[in-house]
């Protein structure tokens, strides 16, 4: 991202990007922390070319992306968001949307990375069990097991976890974590979180707010500064024994 400013079509008159830069080496996991509003989500709007900026560019491998056909670049991605997309159909159909052409060896294989198999195969079909629109009959821990299948399959260098966890349960969050490390092996990886524990293991952490960048580092670095980051960790962790032990683990 080269010096991006950007304001939505319904609201010219707010920046929700203000002279942005950053860069992402390939195969680097970067997480995006920051309060609501902070353009967070308006980064992956970008990547994925819903909107252009009004000023700067958006570059992948030295390209800018407005002289990439739009499908083409988004065959480079992989978005895993907080509300699974269940389709009308199979549980495979809904698996299988990841990449045309997929044969059923290849399905599975995914369901088995994305820890899926086991509660598909309990289904009263398994992978031929029909599952209705957002697929209600699904809890929301399979719903995005069924999400990170698909994200396996599709196979794209490069990752964007849009709080994939923030909805779930304990049990559920630490199978999706397990799923969503295998996933982000070797592909560039971007994430969106609110909750700060998606992003410890993150190799660089940027602090949004108000559309700019106010501060970057690791977990424990930005834990060591009196900053926004501290702060957000603070009110989510410091009366809980994880947010001691956080707190403990970051020497503050």
């Amino acid at each position: 991202f080269e010096h991006i400013e950007f304001r939505y079509p319904t609201r010219p008159e707010a920046s929700a990007l203000k002279n942005l830069s950053f860069s992402v080496k390939p195969g680097e996991t970067v997480a995006f922390v920051g309060p609501s509003g902070a353009g967070k989500s308006t980064i992956f709007r970008l990547l994925l070319r819903f909107y252009d900026p009004q000023a700067g560019a958006v570059r992948i491998g030295g390209t800018d992306i407005r002289q990439t056909d739009p499908a083409e670049l988004r065959k480079r991605f992989a978005l895993v968001s907080q509300d699974a997309v269940i389709f009308s159909g199979s549980v495979a159909d809904n698996i299988g949307y990841g990449r045309e052409g997929a044969d059923r060896t290849e399905i599975e294989a995914a369901a088995r990375a994305a820890n899926a198999h086991g509660f598909i195969s309990k289904l009263p079909q398994g992978f031929d069990t029909m599952l209705g629109e957002r697929g209600m009959t699904l809890s929301g821990g399979e719903k995005q097991r069924v999400a990170l299948a698909r994200a396996f399959l599709r196979d794209a260098p490069i990752l964007l976890l849009d709080e994939p966890t923030s909805a779930l349960d304990s049990l559920a969050e630490a199978e999706i974590d397990d799923a969503l490390h295998r996933l982000s092996a070797g592909r560039t990886c971007l994430i969106i979180a609110h909750r700060l524990s998606t992003v410890r293991r993150a190799d660089r952490i940027l602090v949004m707010e108000g559309g700019a960048i106010v501060a970057e580092g690791t977990h424990g670095e930005l834990m060591t500064q009196s900053g926004l980051y501290a702060k957000l960790a603070r009110l989510q962790f410091l009366e809980g024994a994880e947010g001691a032990a956080l707190l403990r683990g970051a020497g503050a």
